[in-house]
Formats: structure tokens, sequence, C-alpha cells
């Protein structure tokens, strides 16, 4: 069976079970709605265009945030694989901001520029940038010795050898960061729009659940997984997949 119609299935039964506890009135309303309360409040919002625009603010907002964490953790990525002194003394604050959840980076970010879209991207970018510097540097670093002395048999050196031989072979670490950097990316993304003053898809959840809006707290809360797991599936596990198996780590299905 198509792993597809696998989790087609797998999620029909779900919302069919969800259905039916709900209707034997196990917890109130206004604690869970029913799928189908979830389900018309959600269509009711992307038909008035207002969950699509703050989808739409979402995006701008990550997108941002995400090439900016790209840039500098790769930079900074590279600057510790190849800077001993930088990687024992840089590298361990990297490490130590890297385990700090994005969330803990909101008080600072107000401090310094308040409710705005700016402490939005922000946060977006700490989420990103440092899973993207370690993923950098592992991928640097584990090159394989063979290469590099094939390379130098070559007179490859200096520039021709980094950019010709350990950037190529470090690819794989990179995707894989680029990967991790959506994904952290994206949950630095909700928590930072929880405080923002909109628009966004995390401003409305937090609007949702000040005024009680249960059926649009959930619904928001689905739309935001169902856009994680979409863009992951269709963009950033495809290009792993290709890469790996053009690379020989992995074999085509």
């Amino acid at each position: 069976m198509p792993i597809l119609v696998k989790r087609l299935i797998f999620f029909v039964a779900l919302v069919v079970i969800w259905e039916g506890l709900f209707r034997l009135n196990l917890w109130p309303p206004t604690m869970l709605p029913s799928p189908v309360q979830v389900g018309k409040t959600v269509w009711m919002g992307l038909a008035d265009l207002t969950l699509v625009y703050d989808l739409i603010a979402s995006l701008r907002h990550l997108l941002i945030g995400f090439s900016i964490a790209l840039c500098i953790g790769t930079l900074l990525g590279v600057l510790l694989a190849r800077v001993r002194t930088a990687d024992e003394t840089l590298g361990i604050l990297v490490l130590a901001f890297q385990s700090v959840p994005s969330i803990v980076w909101l008080p600072l970010a107000i401090a310094w520029f308040g409710l705005t879209e700016t402490s939005v991207i922000f946060i977006v970018v700490l989420g990103g940038t440092f899973v993207m510097a370690m993923n950098m540097r592992m991928g640097i670093k584990n090159v394989s010795p063979v290469y590099i002395k094939a390379a130098r048999t070559m007179d490859y050196t200096g520039p021709d050898l980094f950019f010709r031989v350990i950037v190529p072979a470090s690819i794989p670490h990179a995707v894989t960061g680029i990967r991790l950097a959506w994904a952290f990316g994206w949950r630095a993304l909700m928590a930072g729009e929880l405080l923002s003053t909109g628009p966004g898809l995390g401003y409305t959840l937090k609007y949702a659940s000040d005024t009680g809006e249960m059926a649009l707290v959930i619904g928001v809360i689905i739309l935001i997984g169902f856009i994680g797991i979409l863009t992951d599936q269709l963009i950033f596990n495809r290009l792993e997949k290709n890469v790996l198996e053009r690379w020989g780590l992995e074999t085509a299905a």
C-alpha cells in the first residue's frame, strides 16, 4: 500500500475517532470542538481571506529570517570548521545557543525591537542560525581525508581545494542543516508571533485563545502543523534525498 494512502487512512481514522468521542459528550464543546466545527471555522477564515493574509505574513517573516539565518549560519559554520581557535571558543557558545529554546529570546527581542515584525524576524534568525552553523561545521570537518589527499596530488590547494573539494563534499550535511534550520525557524516564528501585534498565524492563535474561540485555536494549530509537514515533505525531504542519492549516501527507492 502506498505511503500516501496509509497516511490518508490514518488521519481520516483520527478525525472519525475525534468526532465519535465528541458526540459521546466526554468533554464540553468549549474545551475541544468537533472536527466539523473546526473545519467550518478554518474554511470561513480561508474564504474571507483572513487566514490567507495571516499565512502570507507568517511566510514572509519566515523567509526573511530563514534567508538571514542561512547566510550567517553558513559563514559561522565555515569559520568554526576552518579556524581551530574559533571552534574551541566561539564554538562552545554556538553549541550553548543551539540548545536554548527560541521562546527564551522573546524578552530580549521585545526589549530591543518592541512588539514589531523585526522582533519576530529576529527570533526566526536565532532559531535557524545555530543549527545551520553546527551542521555546516560538521559537514566540513567530516570530509573524508581521502578526498583531500587525492585532491592535493592533483595540485589542488588553498581556495581551489576548499571550493572544489571540501565544499561539495560537505553539501549533504549542509542540506540537512537547511532542513533543520527551516523546522527550527518555523517553530521560532510561531513563538515570536504569539506576542506580536500581527498579522500572522501566531498572532491569530493568541487572539483566538484570548477571545475563547477554541475552534479557531485548534484550526490554526492544525494549519501550522499542516504547512510545516507539507513544506518539509514536498521540498526539503525531496531535496535531501536527491542530494544523498547523488552523493552515493542513499540508494534510490
